[in-house]
């Protein structure tokens, strides 16, 4: 069997459907299932993927998280308080961003690493104006750090950045291939959503990303593509618009 690492990309049948898009990254990406820590081979296989999407001229920005390292709501208690333990998997992001950062420039990217928090030795402050003229000129940015506050998730922060920087889409990397009325992993019978409202997300309780960002993403006409990242070229499919996992949208064109 093949590692990530070794899988081939497919080259699209298309071109692409949008020219900025946000990658939304979990820190489970970056592990094997089930697993903790940092797999290099399945950073090496995102870094391929990223790249496949990328030299069709896609400009990229990824929000990375941090569960693979740490998770604030894990360590809370027990005299760490709530706030402290966000910064922890903040930092968590960092760690992160910095591994895609150098497995991307040793594949050819040209990239920069943006944090909210301030970690000037290796990382850009998040700045709106600088971060599109770093993908208006062809690099690949990676925004560490959340929000920059505590009690907000990073997919929060993915619905952020992304009206912030004009991103037209959000993809929103899985370990499934898109959003389904009930936990598929439990056996019950289930339906796989192609579209949803977010409304429909909203009302039916859906876990895809927390209330706020889903909201957020809703006010500002930010659609959201659910997908399995663990399919090789399923990012590439999704930025040319293939069918391959769930859109989530208001009056956003269908995928």
């Amino acid at each position: 069997m093949k590692s990530c690492s070794q899988r081939s990309v497919p080259k699209p049948a298309a071109r692409p459907r949008f020219s900025r898009i946000l990658l939304k990254l979990s820190g489970e990406a970056f592990c094997k299932p089930e697993e903790g820590g940092i797999d290099k081979n399945e950073a090496a296989y995102i870094a391929r993927e990223i790249i496949a999407v990328h030299a069709l001229g896609v400009q990229t920005a990824i929000v990375v998280g941090g569960g693979n390292l740490i998770r604030g709501s894990r360590v809370c208690g027990d005299g760490v308080g709530p706030a402290a333990a966000d910064y922890m998997g903040m930092l968590a992001t960092v760690i992160n961003a910095l591994l895609l950062q150098e497995i991307l420039e040793r594949h050819g990217a040209v990239t920069r690493v943006m944090s909210a928090l301030t970690v000037q030795s290796v990382a850009e402050p998040f700045i709106r104006r600088r971060c599109m003229r770093h993908l208006e000129k062809g690099r690949i940015v990676i925004l560490a750090g959340g929000t920059g506050n505590p009690h907000f998730t990073t997919d929060t922060a993915a619905a952020l950045r992304a009206k912030e920087i004009g991103a037209e889409i959000i993809l929103k990397a899985t370990k499934v291939d898109g959003v389904y009325s009930s936990d598929p992993a439990k056996g019950r019978a289930t339906t796989r959503y192609s579209r949803l409202s977010f409304g429909q997300v909203l009302e039916k309780g859906l876990r895809i990303m927390d209330a706020t960002a889903i909201t957020m993403c809703e006010e500002n006409n930010v659609p959201i593509f659910v997908f399995n990242l663990k399919r090789p070229g399923n990012i590439l499919k999704a930025v040319c618009g293939k069918s391959v996992g769930t859109l989530i949208a208001g009056s956003a064109p269908r995928i």
